[in-house]
């Protein structure tokens, strides 16, 4: 696939199909996005695949402590506020999943269940957790948001589909002990891979991107 063509058609699915993928093209999309670069190459990169029971273990789990309303407890938290632009993109999104998901009932419900699927991974076959040592700074998440769009882009080429979600490490605690993560390493976000299920109304909403002259500020004199 053409890299243009792979960056236009990719998308974030929040719906997929059980079909799995299997593990020889799990890893190649791996093993190609491992050519990202990063800072003096350290290759910061340490990468924890979840599938088969696995990976329904830490859906149950996940879906169980949602249900039940218990604290997320992230190793990298998330911001406390947000610049009023990005809020108001943020709503945007919001109120293009309320549109696709239409509901009758209190808005801390409709945000809930407009969260829910994060807690099951979208129903996805795979899960790939991104990790990198906790002494490491924002020069190494910097690469790290590096290799996280190469798996991605990489899975483009194998017909793979994609969703990266902070909310896949709100338990650290369960993916820690399910797939033996050691304690010095920092949790940091999930990448969902699989196949879009299209019947999902769920996975139809296509958000557009800011216009390049408000985002590029271009001077060459």
């Amino acid at each position: 696939m053409d890299v243009i063509d792979a960056i236009n058609s990719r998308k974030t699915v929040r719906a997929f199909k059980p079909d799995p993928v299997g593990k020889d093209t799990i890893l190649k999309i791996l093993e190609a996005a491992t050519r990202a670069p990063s800072w003096g190459n350290s290759q910061p990169w340490e990468v924890f695949v979840a599938s088969g029971e696995a990976l329904e273990r830490l859906r149950e789990g996940y879906s169980a402590r949602f249900k039940h309303r218990q604290s997320s407890n992230p190793n990298i938290p998330a911001p406390r506020t947000w610049p009023p632009a990005i809020q108001e993109r943020m709503r945007a999104l919001m109120s293009a999943f309320s549109r696709a998901t239409p509901t009758k009932t209190s808005p801390d419900d409709a945000m809930r269940q407009m969260l829910a699927p994060n807690y099951s991974f979208f129903g996805a076959p795979t899960v790939v957790f991104l990790c990198m040592d906790r002494s490491l700074t924002q020069w190494s998440m910097f690469d790290m948001g590096s290799l996280a769009q190469s798996i991605m882009l990489a899975a483009q080429e194998y017909g793979v589909d994609s969703a990266i979600a902070a909310l896949f490490a709100s338990y650290p605690d369960l993916v820690r002990a399910d797939l033996d993560i050691p304690d010095d390493l920092a949790i940091l976000i999930g990448l969902a891979l699989g196949y879009a299920d299209a019947d999902q109304l769920r996975d139809r909403p296509r958000i557009s991107r800011r216009p390049l002259k408000e985002v590029v500020r271009y001077k060459d004199v």
